[in-house]
């Protein structure tokens, strides 16, 4: 019987061109992703983060590590929820820092209507500033019998509050010198340590004061007038707020009439 012949087949040089046309197909699909990321909607983003999703065996509820919260938004996620808490905390003590002006507006609001005390509510907290007049004799650092009420009413409120209180102590540029105050440094120092010794003794946590002193350093009126001069000679007693500064000012409601 005769044997049947094969004939060797020969080697096929083309097998390239099937590798080289996968390549172009995946390059094909690259340059369209990129491209639709590059025009990307919120529709078009949540069809491409699905099948993505789909394409790698995950559940289409189960978050992307580095996926944005919102086409629109670009925030990723984990930073949005850390902002939103961030809004919400300064929201918070402003209220906080709101509530604590209007209680002092209302216990001072005599010398409020009188335009001896003013307070204002800034980024840095809640200042009360009170004209030395109404506190202490000229070139003297005892307070008055009149001022020590109102300051112990300012106390009262203080004194279930959490923030950092820092008095400041504010002269005129006329110098002082006598046995008690070489200059106006000692003496505004010294006024602003009265008013916290007062606040002590109202019940306000010691760890919770600074006593400052400016001199005529930061003078709020012209010195070269007698009205001047009245305004900067002042104790300011400032609430601090906990959080950081973030912006330049915060409104204050108008003093409460009686």
């Amino acid at each position: 019987m005769a044997r049947k012949r094969y004939e060797e087949s020969e080697d096929n040089h083309d097998r390239w061109l099937v590798s080289y046309a996968d390549f172009i197909t995946l390059l094909f699909a690259f340059f369209v992703v990129m491209y639709a990321l590059s025009s990307v909607n919120e529709s078009k983003y949540k069809v491409l983060s699905n099948s993505l999703i789909n394409a790698f065996g995950r559940s289409p509820t189960a978050p992307v590590v580095g996926e944005p919260e919102a086409a629109t938004t670009g925030i990723p996620v984990g930073l949005a929820p850390v902002r939103s808490r961030n809004t919400e905390a300064l929201r918070r003590e402003r209220e906080k820092l709101k509530n604590v002006a209007r209680d002092i507006l209302k216990v001072l609001a005599p010398l409020v209507e009188q335009g001896k005390v003013r307070v204002t509510q800034t980024t840095r907290g809640v200042n009360v500033e009170i004209n030395a007049s109404v506190l202490f004799a000229p070139g003297d650092a005892k307070l008055s019998d009149g001022s020590v009420q109102a300051l112990k009413a300012v106390a009262a409120v203080l004194k279930d509050d959490d923030h950092a209180i820092q008095v400041e102590g504010h002269t005129d540029s006329v110098p002082i010198r006598n046995a008690a105050f070489p200059s106006n440094w000692e003496l505004s120092a010294v006024r602003a340590s009265s008013v916290i010794r007062l606040f002590v003794d109202g019940g306000v946590a010691e760890n919770r004061l600074t006593a400052v002193g400016h001199g005529s350093t930061q003078p709020v009126g012209a010195n070269e007038t007698a009205e001047g001069r009245l305004r900067n000679r002042r104790v300011s007693v400032m609430v601090l707020s906990n959080l950081p500064e973030t912006e330049t000012e915060v409104p204050v409601d108008a003093p409460v009439k009686r």
